[in-house]
């Protein structure tokens, strides 16, 4: 499988985007409407039409950044939301990232990966992250398709996967999910202790 840049530029080119809410995620607002620290360092990874980091950008959040492959999603976000920082606009294979945040929003990142990297992603989330910041987010508890993305899981596996790097805060079945996705999803909180 060639997840790669020409395959989601294809995508993005040709609406082919069903994982795409067209909002922000009602879990992840929630989450964000009670954070009182605007000024902390968020990425969000394989962001795509990013609709969570427009919110926060609206809501005051000054340090927004936003990865990845897919030149013609980060244009569309550009386009629809011309005032974000071009600068905090990464065209980047998020592996190949080397900065910190204090925060990381997953949401439908990690399905659109080859399952093949989710031990590699888990690794690089904790390098990402300062101590004491957290990955916060969606992940579908489905099992979805295994030929193609998105692909699907388990609440056990990523409790599996995430307790080698992390302490663990919540995997949980998502009460407010989209009702597209009730059901469907678990909502993650993973703290970087050392």
């Amino acid at each position: 499988m060639n997840l790669d840049e020409t395959f989601w530029d294809n995508r993005y080119q040709s609406f082919d985007t069903g994982w795409d809410l067209g909002d922000v995620s009602p879990p992840l607002k929630a989450y964000f409407d009670q954070l009182t620290n605007k000024a902390i360092r968020i990425l969000v990874p394989g962001g795509g039409n990013s609709y969570e980091a427009e919110y926060l950008h609206e809501q005051g959040f000054t340090n927004v950044y936003v990865i990845d492959v897919s030149a013609t999603a980060l244009k569309n976000f550009s386009e629809r939301v011309p005032d974000f920082p071009k600068e905090r606009l990464i065209h980047a294979n998020f592996f190949d990232l080397d900065m910190t945040f204090d925060l990381i929003i997953e949401q439908t990142f990690f399905c659109a990966l080859d399952p093949n990297l989710r031990d590699r992603y888990v690794a690089k989330i904790h390098s990402l992250l300062d101590t004491n910041g957290k990955l916060v987010g969606l992940l579908f508890d489905a099992p979805l398709y295994s030929d193609r993305p998105p692909f699907g899981g388990t609440k056990l596996e990523y409790e599996n996967r995430f307790k080698i790097y992390f302490n663990i805060v919540r995997i949980t079945p998502s009460y407010n999910s989209h009702e597209s996705r009730h059901g469907k999803e678990v909502f993650i909180s993973v703290m970087k202790t050392k």
